[in-house]
């Protein structure tokens, strides 16, 4: 175990985090995780440092906290609470409980390894879906106090702290009895998968979705194309295409594309990348492997209904891998699998310029409603005070504005500038309605 300046960790150093500062700052739960989740656990050399405990607080101890603090916020604004139901025919609950349940299943069999890296790895990995998919894709649906939402996530929680106890003893025993009102987690049972519905074929599908929408977000990124700015149509190019037809909907709002169109047909912007394995080459090859090896190299092999050559030597199945990948310059991005990839139209007609505007504008909204402490349901009066030109853009979104916002009425008014909309600074104005 090293310190924070790379060296074995001493007293006479001192090259360590104050255990007791931690402790105060941080928490013990922390600093647990830290340790629990550490390459150390794997035989590899670790360095205790403030950075990556701090880190531990932002991506496990965070999101946990902040999925029990959101649930009570929405499920209290609508006066209702939650309880343990398994039977929601949402598409976003099964999902997420068919991911819970393969979370109870792995960090079983993790635990009953003694494997805690291993645990602590599918635990946050966990976290991750369950709060920027699961929760963020659902807002408008506890926005309302959806029963099936709010229970489930409720189900999620539970289940969740029963599973983190022993990883995070002091915060999930403080979500669970807030949650549930009952007594410590740690003397409860521990879950069991078969107790929550399993999908593996949903699961499957909307994993795949979740990579999709975040590889075409990386396209996006990669071509100065902002998220709130709509694009015309997002192409998904993989042999199991079909299987994310349910979902189309829920890429499109997520990649804020008008149009997605699916296809088992190799993208024209792809091309196939040959790799080959030379440990499975060599035992049947033996000095010709090298000749394989340069042949890929430079190119001189093909495939051709199922056969690969590569040298004029014919490789069989488990001597190599086809990938695609997407060609130079374009706005493409390959899926993990290396089977497929998604091309995105980044053509910005004056149109979606001026939806893009309108939802830039609803942002500026939000956070005003933000700076004036309005709660989430409170409906407002709003004023917007934007330069002529920018107010015919966004004219034929008015309607849009004011449901996204809770505005009961939109007024075109100047005021003192308070915030600024493409460089230009604009005035927004929010108040209660009365």
């Amino acid at each position: 175990m090293l310190g924070d300046d790379g060296q074995k960790m001493s007293k006479s150093l001192r090259n360590y985090p104050d255990p007791m500062v931690v402790f105060d700052t941080y928490g013990a739960d922390a600093m647990r995780w830290y340790l629990l989740s550490s390459a150390i656990l794997r035989g590899a050399d670790f360095s205790v440092t403030e950075a990556g405990i701090r880190e531990t607080v932002r991506q496990v101890l965070l999101p946990l906290w902040n999925s029990w603090y959101f649930l009570g916020l929405y499920a209290n604004a609508e006066g209702v609470s939650g309880t343990v139901r398994t039977d929601s025919g949402h598409v976003l609950d099964r999902y997420i409980l068919a991911k819970t349940s393969d979370l109870v299943a792995a960090v079983t069999r993790d635990l009953d390894a003694y494997d805690l890296f291993s645990a602590c790895a599918n635990t946050r990995d966990f976290l991750d879906v369950l709060t920027n998919w699961y929760i963020r894709r659902s807002r408008d649906r506890f926005w309302v106090g959806d029963a099936d939402a709010v229970d489930t996530l409720h189900t999620v929680l539970e289940t969740l702290c029963r599973v983190a106890a022993p990883l995070l003893p002091l915060v999930s025993d403080t979500v669970y009895e807030g949650l549930t009102g009952g007594v410590s987690v740690h003397l409860t049972d521990w879950p069991r998968a078969g107790d929550l519905p399993a999908d593996p074929e949903l699961v499957t599908a909307m994993d795949r979705v979740r990579e999709v929408c975040s590889s075409a977000l990386s396209v996006r990124k990669a071509h100065s194309r902002r998220v709130r700015l709509p694009l015309a149509e997002l192409k998904v190019s993989h042999p199991d295409a079909e299987t994310l037809r349910p979902f189309v909907d829920i890429i499109a709002d997520e990649v804020n594309v008008k149009k997605v169109v699916l296809s088992a047909e190799q993208e024209s912007g792809a091309t196939a990348v040959l790799q080959v394995i030379p440990g499975a080459l060599g035992p049947r090859l033996g000095g010709r492997t090298q000749e394989v090896i340069k042949a890929v190299k430079t190119g001189d092999w093909s495939h051709a209904n199922g056969v690969v050559v590569a040298g004029g030597i014919e490789l069989v199945e488990g001597e190599y891998t086809i990938k695609m990948a997407a060609a130079e310059g374009s706005a493409g991005a390959t899926l993990a699998d290396g089977l497929g990839m998604v091309g995105l139209d980044i053509e910005v007609t004056p149109e979606l310029a001026a939806e893009g505007t309108a939802r830039d504008l609803i942002r500026l909204v939000q956070q005003a409603r933000r700076d004036a402490d309005l709660e989430v349901s409170d409906r407002i009066v709003l004023t917007l005070g934007v330069p002529e030109s920018v107010r015919r853009q966004v004219a034929p979104f008015v309607d849009m504005i004011a449901s996204e916002t809770l505005a009961t009425s939109v007024a075109w008014s100047d005021g003192t500038p308070n915030a600024e909309l493409d460089d230009e600074p604009v005035y927004i104005g929010v108040s209660l309605s009365r």
